[in-house]
C-alpha cells in the first residue's frame, strides 16, 4: 500500500473486527457477530495478516468482547438504563446482543469513524435505541458537558471503554476516571488494562504492532504497575476482575501450548514484568 498499514488509532478498530469475526465463523462460536467481517473491510484483515504476535493470540481479542458481553448483559439484566461506549470503534453489540429496546445506548467516537460505521451498517437496525456522539474524548470541555447531559438525564449509568484505556497516557487516564466519578447515575465502568511487562513485550517484539502504532501516533501506553487498584484513588472500586488468560483457559480458548499454564493459580493484582492483562468491572465508591 501506499500509505501506512495503520493510519490512525481508528484503524485498531478494523483490526479489533477481524477477531470477532473469525471467531464469529467457527461452529462452537462463543458470540456471533455478523456485522464484524463487514466492518473490518479489506484494511482490517491486512492489518490483522501483518500482525503476526495478535494472531497467535487471537483468544486475547476474543475473551475481552465474550467477558464484556456477559458483564453488560448481567448488569442490564440488574437495572442498567443506559450504556455510554466511549471509543465505541465498530462495535457492533446494539445490533447483535439480546437487548431491552428500552435500553439507551451511547457511542462516543471520532466523527470519521462514526461516518464509516454509519454508512456501513445503514439498512440495519439496533434492538434498543441507539445515539451516535462524533466527538473527540481530548476535547475535555465537550467531553464533560456531554457527561454531565448524560447524567442529568440517566438514571443508571454503565460506561464501556473497551481497548481505550491503553492508548492513553497516564494522565488522560486520571482526567477520565475523575469525570466519570463526578456524574452521580454513572454507576459502573468496564474497561480492560494491560501489566507493564505485557505493554513492554507487545510494543518491542516483532508482530507486536508496536513500530507501527508508533508511526501512526498511538502507542500502547497505560500499564499500571499497581494492577486494577489503581482506580480506587479515583473513587471505582473492582466489582470483578478476570484475567483474560485464566478467563481463556476456562472456556478452552487457549492453544495447546498454554493450557498447561492455565491451570496454575494467577493473582489479578500487582504484576509488574508478568505479561497479564485484566477485565475489568467496577462500580463508583
Amino acid at each position: 500500500m501506499s500509505e501506512p498499514l495503520i493510519r490512525n488509532v481508528s484503524d485498531t478498530a478494523r483490526w479489533a473486527a477481524v477477531f470477532r469475526a473469525q471467531e464469529s465463523e467457527r461452529a462452537d462460536a462463543l458470540f456471533r457477530d455478523p456485522y464484524a467481517r463487514r466492518l473490518a473491510g479489506e484494511r482490517g484483515q491486512q492489518i490483522a495478516e501483518a500482525m503476526t504476535m495478535h494472531s497467535r493470540h487471537a483468544w486475547s481479542w476474543v475473551m475481552r468482547t465474550y467477558v464484556f458481553d456477559d458483564y453488560l448483559t448481567r448488569e442490564i439484566a440488574n437495572g442498567v438504563d443506559t450504556v455510554v461506549n466511549l471509543a465505541a470503534g465498530l462495535d457492533a453489540r446494539p445490533y447483535r446482543m439480546q437487548l431491552p429496546a428500552s435500553l439507551r445506548w451511547i457511542e462516543v467516537d471520532l466523527p470519521d469513524l462514526i461516518a464509516y460505521k454509519t454508512e456501513v451498517l445503514a439498512g440495519e437496525t439496533p434492538r434498543c435505541t441507539l445515539e451516535r456522539v462524533p466527538l473527540d474524548l481530548a476535547d475535555l470541555a465537550r467531553r464533560r458537558a456531554l457527561f454531565a447531559q448524560i447524567g442529568a438525564s440517566a438514571r443508571r449509568v454503565l460506561v464501556l471503554s473497551e481497548g481505550l484505556l491503553i492508548y492513553l497516557s497516564r494522565e488522560d487516564v486520571n482526567a477520565l476516571a475523575t469525570d466519570l466519578s463526578k456524574a452521580a447515575s454513572f454507576r459502573y465502568w468496564m474497561f480492560d488494562i494491560v501489566s507493564p511487562g505485557l505493554r513492554e513485550m507487545m510494543m518491542k517484539q516483532a508482530g507486536g504492532g508496536g513500530a507501527e502504532l508508533e508511526r501512526a501516533g498511538a502507542p500502547f501506553k497505560f500499564a499500571p504497575a499497581e494492577g486494577p487498584d489503581y482506580f480506587r484513588q479515583f473513587g471505582w472500586r473492582p466489582l470483578e476482575v478476570r484475567s483474560t488468560f485464566k478467563s481463556a483457559s476456562k472456556v478452552g480458548r487457549l492453544p495447546w501450548s498454554l493450557k498447561l499454564f492455565g491451570l496454575f493459580p494467577e493473582s489479578n493484582g500487582k504484576q509488574g514484568k508478568r505479561p497479564w492483562s485484566g477485565l475489568c468491572l467496577f462500580e463508583r465508591a
